[in-house]
């Protein structure tokens, strides 16, 4: 049987699954036949962008699943240099006839871009998306809190999701609390740090006492904080292992020792405020 994934409210009422299956780097070809396996395994969140590069692979997945589209939420990304309200609306075209789909689930910004400052424009093209229906929710990806302040106070529009760099080694307190403050979900990319935190001492002590791997304790830790986590893997085996986390919970003490990784240095991708 496939696992059953928990959903998160958004703030604009609608459910989005707390596990997804992200899809960056993942070659157009080989899309169709990893992602059926993950929606065989129990996955319904699909997270891919423009710029992966493949959509069409995607779309083909989702056609071919074996599960009605009601049932996915699926997740695109607008790339940087298509921000402004007529780029934006045309890239969503662009990726909605890739995808195959007469609408998204969620669409996001994909970089804030703020040296080209039509992050603004862009955030109400993706508020028009949404009241044409289009798009059913909308959000944001890699924004500060600055950024973000700045959208919500002119336009009155909050995000449903902020997906931004998260793991153990780079916990984002200070962007977390303001999410939940303005009733924004926190969306984890890069959750398991991409592998490499998950040789840590610390983790490793905490999988051998599950008996579980550090990636299902690090994905656990992602799930019990409350964020929505979307690993991604084109291997069998570890689409099953990372989804085989819903059947044990971690302790006080796991929690402490997680928190104790964090770093001021620890983030891998590129700083929102001067990337794009």
């Amino acid at each position: 049987m496939p696992v059953s994934v928990p959903t998160l409210r958004l703030n604009d009422g609608r459910a989005m699954p707390q596990l997804g299956f992200g899809v960056y780097q993942l070659p157009e070809a080989d899309a169709p036949d990893i992602i059926g396996r993950a929606i065989g395994a129990g996955y319904r969140s699909i997270d891919t962008a423009a710029i992966y590069g493949n959509e069409r692979g995607v779309g083909q997945a989702i056609r071919e699943a074996g599960v009605g589209r009601e049932d996915l939420f699926v997740t695109t990304k607008l790339w940087n240099d298509s921000q402004g309200r007529d780029a934006a609306r045309r890239a969503f075209d662009e990726s909605l006839t890739r995808l195959g789909l007469e609408h998204v689930d969620l669409y996001l910004i994909h970089w804030p871009c703020p040296e080209r400052n039509l992050y603004l424009e862009t955030w109400r093209a993706l508020a028009a998306l949404r009241e044409e229906g289009r798009a059913l929710s909308i959000g944001v990806s890699n924004f500060t809190v600055a950024q973000l302040e700045r959208i919500i106070g002119e336009t009155g529009i909050v995000p449903a999701i902020n997906q931004i760099e998260l793991h153990p080694r780079f916990q984002q307190a200070e962007l977390r609390a303001f999410h939940e403050a303005h009733g924004i979900v926190t969306e984890s990319w890069s959750p398991l740090g991409q592998g490499k935190e998950l040789a840590d001492p610390v983790l490793t002590r905490i999988a051998g006492a599950h008996r579980r791997t550090p990636a299902q304790i690090v994905l656990r830790w992602h799930l019990e904080t409350g964020l929505v986590a979307i690993p991604k893997t084109a291997t069998p085996a570890r689409i099953a292992e990372n989804i085989g986390v819903f059947d044990f919970a971690l302790g006080e003490e796991d929690r402490r020792a997680i928190a104790s990784l964090d770093r001021p240095d620890g983030r891998i991708g590129p700083n929102p405020d001067t990337f794009g």
